[in-house]
């Protein structure tokens, strides 16, 4: 059960991609900040790989946990793909918001009016077979 709550706590803060944005889980900031803690331990998938891979091992033992086995299998080959890749860990790290300057956001009014419709065009046209 502790290796569960090991994996749990290094799973659950997402990566930041390499493109786009990343939506931050609920909470996450305060588990990024533990596996932040342990540096290059839990920031490189190689690392990561071999320790999924051990914890593999002795749930292999039993029948009971033969699913969870095969889940950390598998969760060690994707990391070791990853690591191959040369992907790690990177925090989400919330950027400072911009204030918007005053004098850019405002724009100059339109200097010539809308165009309208000539005048017959506007006056009520009668309705027919009222």
């Amino acid at each position: 059960s502790a290796a569960g709550v090991l994996v749990c706590l290094l799973e659950y803060p997402r990566s930041k991609r390499k493109k786009g944005s990343t939506m931050e889980r609920c909470g996450q900031k305060y588990l990024t900040a533990v596996v932040k803690l342990f540096g290059p331990l839990t920031r490189n998938y190689y690392i990561r790989a071999i320790l999924h891979a051990a914890l593999a091992v002795p749930a292999g033992f039993l029948l009971s946990t033969i699913l969870g086995t095969v889940c950390l299998g598998i969760a060690s080959g994707i990391y070791l793909l990853a690591a191959v890749r040369g992907e790690e860990w990177r925090p989400i790290e919330q950027k400072p918001r911009e204030r918007p300057q005053v004098g850019g956001t405002i724009k100059q009014p339109p200097s010539n009016p809308p165009p309208r419709p000539p005048l017959d065009a506007r006056k009520k046209q009668p309705e027919v077979g009222g």
